[in-house]
């Protein structure tokens, strides 16, 4: 119990860190609809009061936790790499208990998109493993994770997007579209301007500094009249 009791704080740390404090509520949950299914979500299968450690909704996402002392209550799966959903599975191992708990939301509240993550050990050994669950009870492991900063307000929306749905986060579309456009402009430069490599960054710094000019509405690109005499630039 003592063990369990440690596990429970760093995890509530952790959460603090990703500033989710005051969002995960421990044993239950303070939304109307999620505390009205656990009550009937006993991971006993009685049909009694369920607790996980810590249920929380951030934007429209629900996060689940359930965490055991030791990694070996890690998670429990068959032969066939399924996870486990039998009683003794359910009640004894993190991410089997997670997973159930998050199911049995998605089965019993209108929320489509939930987390269940799964956690085992301590400050200096640990697994932090987060699941993927659909309104139709249909699941997704994810890569294992550190801390819970990815499910944080700022960060949920990118992470569902990227691996859950697996696509380009809008972050991800810009760094691409950049790269494109500087390639771009490496073959101009190279193949009708003639200049050495030495010489680009110079040549991008001045078309750089231009645009910001630009912005501000002391240069105009018709300004460039290629004048020997009042130069333009």
């Amino acid at each position: 119990m003592k063990n369990e009791a440690s596990t429970d704080l760093w995890v509530y740390d952790l959460l603090k860190e990703a500033n989710l404090g005051k969002v995960m509520s421990p044993q239950g949950s303070n939304i109307k609809e999620i505390n009205e299914a656990l009550k009937t979500a006993s991971k006993s299968g009685t049909g009694n009061v369920g607790r996980p450690e810590y249920v929380g909704v951030v934007h429209d996402f629900v996060i689940v936790i359930e965490n055991k002392s030791s990694i070996s209550k890690h998670i429990d799966k068959s032969n066939d790499g399924l996870i486990v959903r039998e009683t003794s599975s359910i009640r004894d191992y993190a991410v089997n208990g997670a997973l159930y708990y998050a199911k049995h939301i998605a089965k019993n509240t209108n929320f489509k998109k939930i987390f269940a993550i799964g956690v085992s050990g301590n400050e200096k050994r640990h697994i932090i493993s987060p699941i993927f669950v659909d309104e139709r009870g249909g699941h997704k492991e994810l890569p294992e994770i550190e801390t819970f900063i990815s499910f944080s307000h700022k960060n949920i929306q990118e992470y569902y997007i990227k691996e859950v749905l697996e696509e380009d986060t809008d972050k991800e579309k810009e760094l691409a579209m950049i790269l494109k456009d500087a390639q771009e402009l490496h073959e101009d430069l190279r193949n009708y301007g003639a200049i050495q490599d030495k010489d680009k960054p110079l040549i991008v710094s001045g078309i750089l500094l231009a645009l910001r000019e630009i912005e501000h509405g002391s240069f105009s690109i018709d300004s460039l009249t290629a004048d020997t005499t009042v130069t333009d630039g």
